[in-house]
């Protein structure tokens, strides 16, 4: 099996799992300003090998220079457009602090005990509804971050997909970034801990 690097990309920032411990490292980026509904990774466009020189220095400084080796498990936020998604894997893994690169979204990662289940979550630009099975994102549905209805979602959620309308499953709250307070009744709440705790042990071979 590949070393991996289990990483996490918030509503604000990255964070790099401690090759010794459990904890997560953040990486911060100098110059970056906060744009409304704009990921802050989209700034990196703009500067790339300035910016991956920096990213892969913060990963040799935790994990050692012999950085071809690892696989970088990155988790991204439910939300994240195909151009996104692209435009990350090929950010990180030509940074050259890795030998290659696997993503999932927060979803994706929210538990291992079930097979099958709702997730919701809020990123900087929406509330985002998915339907997870077999590690798969099966349906999603987003809401505008600064207009949504809390009891409209709730009732999203019981059918989103047509295996939900006809066998209940269970749901869970990413509150990763601590905003997720209106949706604290709709099923179990993920902590901060709880969601570093499954990234630390995640299986890039699954992802």
């Amino acid at each position: 099996m590949a070393k991996c690097i289990p990483m996490i990309i918030t509503n604000t920032g990255i964070l790099v799992k401690d090759r010794d411990s459990d904890e997560f490292r953040a990486f911060n980026m100098p110059g970056l300003e906060s744009t409304p509904n704009i990921p802050f990774y989209h700034q990196f466009a703009s500067k790339i090998a300035e910016d991956q020189h920096y990213f892969k220095e913060f990963v040799k400084s935790i994990y050692g220079k012999k950085l071809a080796k690892y696989v970088l498990a990155i988790i991204v936020p439910d939300d994240t457009s195909t151009l996104e998604s692209i435009f990350i894997n090929e950010f990180f893994v030509n940074s050259g602090a890795c030998k290659a690169v696997a993503q999932m979204t927060m979803g994706q990662a929210l538990s291992k005990d079930y097979t099958r289940y709702i997730s919701v979550s809020k990123s900087a630009r929406n509330v985002i509804l998915q339907y997870i099975n077999n590690n798969e994102v099966r349906a999603v549905k987003m809401y505008d971050e600064t207009n949504y209805d809390e009891k409209v979602i709730k009732e999203d959620a019981k059918r989103l997909h047509i295996d939900v309308e006809y066998s209940g499953v269970p749901v869970f709250v990413n509150n990763i970034n601590m905003n997720m307070d209106d949706f604290f009744d709709m099923g179990t709440v993920i902590t901060p801990k709880d969601f570093m705790d499954k990234i630390s042990a995640i299986d890039v071979e699954k992802i």
